[in-house]
């Protein structure tokens, strides 16, 4: 099936060749003689109610040191896409959530957008969790420093988080007796102007926070488990976490099971999970990652499996 596919992605120029998993799509996509378009966020407009983009034509190499080239901007209208892939990575502000709005009126003329706009905004990473209580760790989400003060008391050690966070940035671990607790509530919260959530520690996070990759539903077997540094709380890689390639447990098939309905009922395509020991703990569906480890560690083409069931999914559309 030959497909015009658009991706809205961060500059190009600026990905980490080796690992970014967008760049692994577009080469299957590529490899399977679809036209590409590269758009980035703030190249989208709608003129009435149709949703358009300056977007370039790329072509993109197995090459570290030139892995894509760009051709003349054009305008075009979005309608004209047989496919979309969202792939804008956080921060989730309010320009993200206007690009939905335009992805919609895309969606609305026919195209497949990946993943699905109106679940881009429903799904927050950290509070989608808990639609899955019980896949999760006793948790809490709130502003006020009274009720975060007897989660920690009843729970002991804790996580506390930012809802919009991402790459391990702002997560603290937190004890009752620790002397600094009212000022990370403050900082958090902004003075309890701002829900934050709040974890029971997971000790297993010693050997690993496991990304699970998902393609409608159904789970990658293999995971990359991001192991905290020495000394450190956070498995994130941006937190100097280091990647394993693990193969997955019974448990973590039964939280992919768990969350799949809901996952496909959203038009959430490609989501990265979260888990640490036995507990769901995020639910990644703007722009998940980890693709090039797991393939090349187990010599498997996760783009490949995207792209069939994208193809399925028109295929679906057209009959």
């Amino acid at each position: 099936m030959k497909l015009k596919l658009g991706v809205i992605m961060d500059p190009i120029g600026s990905i980490n060749f080796k690992k970014d998993s967008t760049l692994a799509m577009l080469l299957e996509a590529q490899s399977r003689d679809y036209t590409l378009y590269y758009i980035e966020q703030q190249h989208l407009f709608a003129v009435n109610n149709q949703a358009m983009a300056t977007a370039q034509p790329v072509q993109v190499f197995e090459n570290p040191d030139q892995w894509y080239e760009l051709g003349p901007q054009q305008t075009i209208a979005l309608a004209e896409l047989d496919v979309i892939l969202m792939r804008k990575d956080p921060p989730f502000d309010m320009d993200y959530i206007y690009t939905t709005y335009l992805l919609e009126l895309a969606e609305a003329a026919g195209t497949l957008v990946v993943n699905r706009a109106q679940s881009l905004r429903d799904a927050n990473e950290k509070f989608f969790t808990t639609q899955f209580p019980q896949c999760i760790s006793p948790t809490l989400v709130s502003a006020q420093a009274e009720t975060l003060h007897a989660f920690v008391k009843e729970h002991q050690d804790t996580i506390l988080k930012p809802l919009d966070g991402m790459g391990g940035a702002s997560i603290y671990r937190v004890k009752q007796n620790d002397p600094n607790i009212n000022v990370i509530f403050e900082n958090l919260t902004q003075h309890g102007q701002r829900l934050i959530m709040a974890q029971k520690f997971i000790p297993e996070i010693s050997a690993g926070d496991k990304r699970i990759l998902l393609i409608n539903g159904e789970a990658v077997p293999y995971a990359l488990a991001r192991i905290p540094a020495k000394g450190e709380t956070r498995a994130n890689l941006a937190a100097g976490g280091e990647g394993v390639v693990v193969e997955l447990t019974e448990r973590d098939h039964w939280i992919c099971r768990q969350v799949a309905p809901t996952l496909i009922d959203k038009g959430l395509m490609f989501v990265g999970i979260d888990v640490i020991g036995d507990y769901l703990t995020e639910v990644n569906v703007t722009s998940p990652t980890c693709i090039r480890e797991i393939d090349q560690a187990q010599g498997l083409n996760i783009s490949a499996q995207l792209m069939d069931c994208i193809e399925r999914t028109i295929e679906e559309k057209q009959h």
